[in-house]
């Protein structure tokens, strides 16, 4: 009954658009009561969206889950690739969504606050593994900030193109970057080398151009 009522209302988006359908008409068309909207979707908008509380209870569970990672951000980073998986079960579907939701301004909004509750509980998990200073709740909230936006580019993209070409290749790419600017351990970031230290000793008084040389050799330069 859930996909039969979404698919009724999509049709009737297509058809007469959002604003013009009603609630009434989409159980109409599905051929149940209002009682049974109701009982799957808060509202008009919800039918929009049916599967983000799934997605997102997918996401709060894996983050919970015993990782063999140190590093936080790489756990972060696959947890928002399962959104991408979750567009890609329907493309169509998911492209009617995004052009819906472009035409109509209530639509972006709730779809923003949605975002909102993906991102706050990336930033909870990077907090919870935190070890460091108080200074990692800003990291966290940045980190997280940047997963959504690198997967959001990448999957808007792919929307754009109506679904063409490799959706998951674009936001492995994208949140690539994010992992090589920000991966880390638990305490903060990791150098990408440590830095090398070189103590030359040479005697008191020794000309400055015994010191270079000294100097060059101890580097391995002739």
């Amino acid at each position: 009954m859930r996909d039969a009522l979404v698919g009724a209302a999509f049709q009737l988006f297509l058809e007469r658009g959002y604003e013009e359908t009603t609630v009434d008409d989409i159980v109409a068309l599905a051929g149940v009561g209002r009682r049974s909207f109701f009982r799957y979707f808060p509202s008009k908008e919800d039918v929009v969206f049916p599967d983000h509380e799934r997605c997102l209870g997918d996401m709060t569970a894996f983050l919970s889950e015993e990782d063999s990672t140190d590093d936080p951000v790489q756990r972060v980073c696959d947890a928002a690739r399962l959104v991408l998986r979750m567009y890609a079960e329907n493309p169509t579907f998911s492209v009617q969504r995004y052009r819906l939701t472009k035409k109509v301004p209530g639509l972006r909004a709730y779809e923003l606050s949605v975002v909102w509750r993906y991102e706050r509980a990336l930033a909870d998990y990077l907090r919870g593994r935190s070890t460091g200073p108080r200074a990692d709740t800003l990291r966290a909230d940045v980190v997280a900030a940047a997963v959504v936006a690198a997967h959001n580019n990448a999957l808007r993209s792919w929307l754009r193109s109506s679904g063409e070409g490799d959706a998951e290749k674009a936001v492995d790419h994208a949140l690539g970057y994010v992992q090589r600017t920000f991966g880390s351990s638990p305490g903060g970031p990791v150098d990408e080398r440590p830095e090398d230290v070189v103590v030359v000793v040479s005697r008191r008084g020794a000309p400055m151009w015994r010191v270079v040389q000294e100097i060059e050799s101890a580097f391995g330069q002739n």
